[in-house]
């Protein structure tokens, strides 16, 4: 478990990491693919006053045509496959997505039935797998910084 100060010092290095990788504040689109909500409570905890993501510069938005990122809760049950699909294919360059709780990497408890697909990964690609079950919100901002990691990785390589 992490004490204020470490939680403090991981939210100031994720505010740097964030203006030197895009330049401007990262907008996030949550979509709940089908989840228990558990995951969430854990994301909607980042919001609350002891951790205020919003004071290091992440924002929750409304429109996958706002979002750098998206963060996916639950396994893709079939009824939500074209949502996620739809707010996958709305969301502008980079298309960072971040599964978020074991429902989101693999299923779950549920796994790959006849009414859900499993993982998210399945359906779109994903950048970084944040396990947990549901994680709690350190690991949430952990998954956030490495996904940052990776799109820079990406985009020094051209692709």
């Amino acid at each position: 478990m992490k004490t204020d100060l470490e939680e403090k010092n991981l939210g100031w290095k994720l505010q740097k990491r964030i203006k030197s990788v895009l330049g401007h504040s990262l907008h996030i689109r949550h979509v709940d693919s089908g989840s228990c909500n558990g995951c969430d409570f854990e994301m909607n905890a980042l919001s609350n006053p002891y951790y205020d993501i919003q004071r290091f510069g992440v924002d929750f938005v409304a429109s996958p045509r706002h979002a750098d990122m998206l963060m996916v809760t639950g396994g893709v049950t079939r009824h939500l496959e074209q949502a996620l699909l739809k707010t996958y294919h709305a969301a502008s360059y980079p298309k960072m997505v971040v599964a978020i709780g074991a429902c989101a990497i693999g299923g779950g408890m549920i796994g790959s039935t006849y009414a859900n697909y499993g993982g998210v990964d399945k359906i779109v690609p994903v950048y970084v797998y944040v396990p947990g079950c549901p994680p709690r919100p350190e690991a949430i901002i952990e998954g956030i910084l490495l996904s940052l990691d990776r799109y820079e990785e990406l985009v020094r390589k051209g692709e």
